[in-house]
């Protein structure tokens, strides 16, 4: 009997130890837990607030210059009389002819990846390579587009060379973009059109596109949108920061909104950093439109899915 109370204490205490030791853990998980909350709230909203103070500091000083003879007006030596509508006019020249360029060419080369398996290494050679220009500088595809489209095939400082180099910068993204979306539209589809008769082209075409649509247009657009901001590469092909006229042609020089608020916070006056902070409100604004685009056609193309 009396062994079977020692066998019984030393089972309670073995119990009661080891109870006491996940107590232990357990709280101290919970301590990790909420440190580790509390850390990246902290970080969350010291970013989030470092970045409303820098907007409000933009706005304050930038909606006064937010005139119609700003937007309207040249360069001039003079900040009272400089105006913002050729770089204005060039930015959104610039944006669309990216565009024009990026989106057959991603689109072209997602589909044949994907849809037409490549040899193997041939496939993993170009993939490769996607992602080592993802994470290319930009300023490398400024002296790519100098080289090559500026000296090399003799556009010059023109809105088509530098078109060109900037879709170059973003060929990869938008790319990889596409792939992921072709990825993410189910398998069954493939299958249970070419089971039904269709040819390759024809399941690309009525098929997978429209459902891959809203996913590559949204990447699409944010991609575009670095594009807008864009002056390493601009300033490596030597783009104009300041002309007094609003380009006609695709040859013609250009200026655009990243390069005058380069050249506007360069200079010593205080009116100058004014007009610069109006000019960086205009591109916050055509980055807001850009994505609000993406979201629209991201909707649409739900709301067609589901009728």
């Amino acid at each position: 009997m009396s062994l079977l109370k020692v066998n019984f204490a030393c089972q309670y205490s073995f119990f009661l130890a080891r109870l006491k030791l996940v107590t232990l853990v357990g709280r101290r998980h919970v301590f990790l837990e909420s440190f580790f909350k509390l850390v990246s709230l902290g970080l969350v909203v010291g970013v989030l607030g470092a970045f409303a103070f820098l907007l409000i500091q933009i706005f304050v000083r930038g909606l006064e210059g937010l005139t119609l003879s700003f937007l309207l007006g040249f360069p001039s030596p003079s900040p009272d009389r400089a105006g913002v509508l050729p770089a204005l006019i060039g930015s959104l020249v610039l944006v669309v002819v990216t565009i024009l360029i990026t989106t057959p060419l991603a689109l072209a080369t997602a589909l044949y990846l994907e849809e037409y398996s490549p040899p193997p290494k041939l496939a993993r050679l170009m993939e490769i390579n996607l992602i080592t220009l993802a994470g290319t500088p930009s300023i490398l595809f400024g002296l790519l587009g100098l080289h090559f489209f500026v000296r090399q095939m003799g556009l010059g400082r023109s809105i088509i060379a530098a078109a060109l180099t900037l879709a170059l910068l973003v060929l990869p993204v938008v790319i990889t973009v596409a792939r992921e979306a072709l990825r993410q539209v189910p398998i069954g589809v493939r299958e249970g059109a070419l089971a039904l008769g269709a040819s390759r082209w024809q399941v690309i075409i009525n098929h997978l596109l429209p459902a891959a649509t809203p996913a590559i247009f949204t990447g699409c657009f944010l991609a575009f949108a670095r594009v807008i901001g864009e002056t390493a590469p601009l300033l490596a092909i030597g783009a104009y920061a300041y002309i007094g006229f609003v380009p006609t042609s695709l040859f013609d020089s250009f200026t655009a909104l990243p390069l005058a608020v380069f050249s506007w916070l360069n200079r010593p006056q205080e009116a100058f950093h004014v007009i610069a902070a109006s000019a960086i409100i205009l591109l916050l604004a055509l980055v807001a439109i850009l994505n609000g685009i993406s979201w629209s056609i991201r909707y649409m193309c739900s709301l067609n899915s589901r009728g």
